[in-house]
């Protein structure tokens, strides 16, 4: 199911589905800026109640985290939905939407686009199962709230496509990336990011050819942990409850796009991370992989060495360093989307719509 694109005039809903930072009194200037920026996009924000609960409520509280989604996907004139920020827990609001059928149905019955990367991923692959096509992308805290004095000019433009009927388009390599900043204090409103001009573009560190599949995966920390355990024991427990990943065959149809997190993980880590994917043969199932630019090129050739040697024993082609996920700026990756990773030409394409064909414009044949 594909959601419908935003129009000027819509009311798109913010949800904290893990770390409860938008309702911090810290972060009041970045809810100011992120609702002005939404305002002047023409839309319609919408803060859901319990997102603005702060930290320790909604750590306590993960039920509230599900119902805001929920009264969202009920709310007939919200046509968006944007998570605030990631952090790492999101996992614990499954089994109170999947096991409500209600919820269940809304989504079926009123697809809506949904935005957000990071530990969002498990709402991500949720929502995939369910049947929803997403967005691994924007957020509302660090990409709309952006504390300069507006958004950053890649983000902007593939959040732009929010607003599109495309019926293809190609991710490109930004030109410029930024480092993280050390501070989101109100004293930084303002002030720019350190930009860097990009030194390597895509890289092709294994195999070769094209290849054409529907887009899956996300956070590789998030989806580690809810394949062992390795942070929050339950999690694969949950996952193998509502069958959330892909079966053998469903991953024959994938191509699989994997980030790492700010946490910027030791090269050992990511190796422990990748042979799990690996021993499930994840790696020979797929058709290709993109890998997200790591956030401030912190273990740039580290990581690139640590997948050269995972897999070189694999024809399964890498696409590295693209512009998702954590490391800034960043594109959107629509889950399940029909694409085409060229890793000769070093291109990435969308080969369908991303959204459905409004209703008032669909020509009906006499």
């Amino acid at each position: 199911m594909k959601p419908y694109k935003l129009n000027k005039g819509d009311k798109v809903a913010i949800v904290c589905l893990s770390l409860g930072l938008l309702g911090e009194k810290g972060a009041s200037h970045e809810l100011e800026i992120g609702i002005k920026r939404l305002e002047e996009m023409g839309l319609v924000p919408v803060i859901m109640p319990n997102s603005v609960k702060g930290i320790e409520y909604l750590f306590n509280h993960p039920e509230e985290r599900a119902k805001d989604l929920k009264d969202a996907f009920m709310d007939k004139e919200i046509k968006g939905i944007i998570t605030a920020i990631g952090g790492d827990d999101t996992y614990k609001t499954i089994p109170y939407l999947m096991d409500d059928e209600e919820f269940i149905n809304c989504v079926k019955n009123n697809p809506k686009l949904f935005t957000g990367f990071s530990d969002t991923t498990n709402n991500h692959l949720m929502f995939n199962r369910i049947g929803l096509s997403t967005f691994y992308g924007p957020c509302f805290l660090v990409d709309i709230a952006e504390l300069d004095k507006e958004m950053l000019p890649y983000t902007l433009e593939y959040f732009n496509k929010f607003f599109m009927e495309e019926d293809s388009f190609e991710i490109k390599s930004s030109p410029v990336w930024y480092s993280d900043r050390e501070s989101y204090d109100k004293n930084q409103v303002g002030v720019s990011r350190i930009s860097h001009k990009e030194m390597h573009g895509y890289e092709t560190i294994n195999g070769k050819g094209k290849v054409m599949g529907k887009l899956y995966g996300g956070c590789i920390e998030s989806i580690y942990n809810a394949m062992v355990g390795d942070r929050y024991a339950d999690t694969p427990s949950i996952y193998l409850k509502y069958h959330l990943f892909p079966s053998d065959e469903e991953w024959t149809e994938k191509i699989l796009f994997i980030e790492s997190s700010e946490e910027k993980v030791e090269p050992e880590k990511l190796y422990q991370m990748l042979m799990e994917f690996k021993k499930r043969g994840i790696f020979r199932l797929v058709r290709g992989i993109i890998v997200g630019k790591p956030i401030d090129e912190i273990y740039y050739e580290e990581y690139k060495s640590v997948y050269k040697e995972v897999f070189n024993d694999l024809e399964t082609p890498i696409l590295y360093n693209v512009n998702f996920g954590h490391a800034y700026p960043r594109c959107i990756i629509p889950y399940d989307a029909l694409a085409t990773v060229d890793y000769d030409n070093k291109k990435i394409y969308i080969n369908s719509p991303i959204f459905e064909k409004e209703r008032s414009k669909i020509k009906v044949k006499n």
